[in-house]
Order: structure tokens, then C-alpha cells, then sequence
């Protein structure tokens, strides 16, 4: 697989580029300050499922049709921008009753679901994979799924 200094670059970089902050840091972030220790680590470990479905699609090829289509990563971008929309929409009319939270019927209400959707539905995260991880990649070792799985 990796070896010495390219591995070093790869955990530093991969490192810099988990503690950056994006939809899926600031979902976690509001459903722990909304509902507490365990919706956070719900919603963590969530966002953590929908990033692996990215890994997956990525090493299978998936994500190089979102990257040479303009109409799918768009569809995949506005979708999930509706959906946070949607959900912030929910937040502020939760926040107008002080007892609890209003969720509508049709919403997700467990905050696993929605971290799922909210990582799954980023399609900078899929172009992310796409373009980062192959550089770490060694075709000669073999099972280059196995490989980005592993990075990923």
C-alpha cells in the first residue's frame, strides 16, 4: 500500500482536511447544541456512514460520473442543498416553541437518517475522493478497490 513519507503526507493531509469545516461538521455541530451529547453522536457517526457510501461510489467509479456530468453533480448539489434548507427551515420553526422541537411528519427524525443524508447528499465530498485519494493509490500492489476503501 503506502509507504514512509507518502504515507505521512497522506495522514497529514487527510488530517488538515477532516478538522476543515463543512455542511457535515455544522449539522453535527447544531444537533449537539439542539439536542445534546447523544443526537451529536448520532448525527457523527451518521455523517460518518454517508461519507463511507462516497468511499464506495468513488472506488467503484461511481463519483467520475458525477465529476464529468454537469447535469448529475447538479442534481446531486441542488438536491442537497434543498435538503439543508429544508432542515434549517424545521430548526426555525422549532426554535419559535420553547417545550420541544416541531418536526413536520414528513421529516427524518432520527438524527443517524439525517446525517446519512446530509454527508451522502454533498457532492464535494464524492469529487473530493475522486481527486485525492488516486494519488495515493499503487496500481502495482492490486486490488485498487480494497486500497481506496482503505484510504478512504
Amino acid at each position: 500500500m503506502i509507504e514512509g513519507p507518502r504515507l505521512i503526507l497522506f495522514l497529514g493531509a487527510a488530517l488538515l482536511l477532516a478538522i476543515s469545516p463543512g455542511p457535515g461538521m455544522l449539522y453535527v455541530l447544531s444537533r449537539s447544541l439542539a439536542g445534546g451529547k447523544r443526537e451529536g453522536i448520532l448525527s457523527s457517526l451518521g455523517t460518518f456512514a454517508g461519507g463511507l457510501l462516497h468511499v464506495v461510489a468513488a472506488g467503484a467509479g461511481v463519483s467520475a460520473v458525477l465529476a464529468s456530468s454537469a447535469i448529475a453533480f447538479s442534481i446531486v448539489k441542488y438536491g442537497g442543498a434543498a435538503y439543508l434548507v429544508y432542515l434549517g427551515i424545521c430548526m426555525i420553526l422549532g426554535a419559535r416553541k420553547e417545550e420541544e422541537f416541531v418536526k413536520p411528519a414528513s421529516m427524518i427524525r432520527n438524527p443517524f437518517s439525517q446525517g446519512i443524508l446530509t454527508e451522502a447528499l454533498n457532492p464535494k465530498t464524492a469529487l473530493f475522493f475522486l481527486s485525492f485519494i488516486p494519488q495515493f493509490v499503487n496500481r502495482g500492489v492490486g486490488h485498487i478497490f480494497l486500497q481506496f476503501c482503505v484510504l478512504g
